[in-house]
């Protein structure tokens, strides 16, 4: 197996896949008599048709080594994870090769960071790293055509700080 080293979640670093959603920088705006920082449109969701929706996950958590056999891609709609706990979860992504994923790239998540994965990205799937497996998603619901794509992986890679 190819070993892959996860690296921190960063703004820059995963721009090429989507976006990182977090309260980082000053608030956008002060509302609620001043009590509550917004932080405005963090990221872009992308729909082909259909319309967005939100979804509950209640995902087993996984441990490291952690097998990375297949990733998936939404061709039709963006679909961003929201984890309903502070917990650090794993994020897999990978640029386009012909219809296939490149080399993966891993990363873990801050406490209090969720993503945006972009139309047509390669991502593995939702990996918690502890319990319980929460995650709020918002995603393309409707829509015509099929909106999911597989590719498994000949020879697995495997994910270990």
């Amino acid at each position: 197996m190819i070993r892959i080293v996860p690296e921190p979640l960063t703004a820059d670093a995963f721009a090429p896949f989507g976006d990182v959603i977090e309260c980082a920088g000053a608030p956008d705006k002060i509302i609620n008599q001043g009590l509550c920082g917004r932080f405005h449109d963090r990221a872009v969701m992308d729909f082909s048709d259909g319309q967005a929706g939100i979804s509950l996950f209640n995902a087993t958590p996984r441990n490291f080594p952690y097998t990375l056999d297949m990733m998936e891609r939404h061709p039709d709609g963006s679909q961003a994870f929201i984890p309903m706990t502070q917990a650090p979860f794993l994020v897999i992504v990978a640029s386009d090769d012909d219809g296939k994923p490149s080399a993966p790239r891993a990363f873990v998540t801050a406490s209090g960071q969720a993503i945006n994965y972009h139309r047509n990205i390669w991502h593995g799937v939702c990996v918690p790293l502890h319990a319980p497996g929460l995650f709020a998603v918002v995603d393309r619901i409707g829509g015509s055509g099929d909106n999911l794509q597989e590719h498994w992986f000949d020879d697995p890679f495997t994910v270990e700080p």
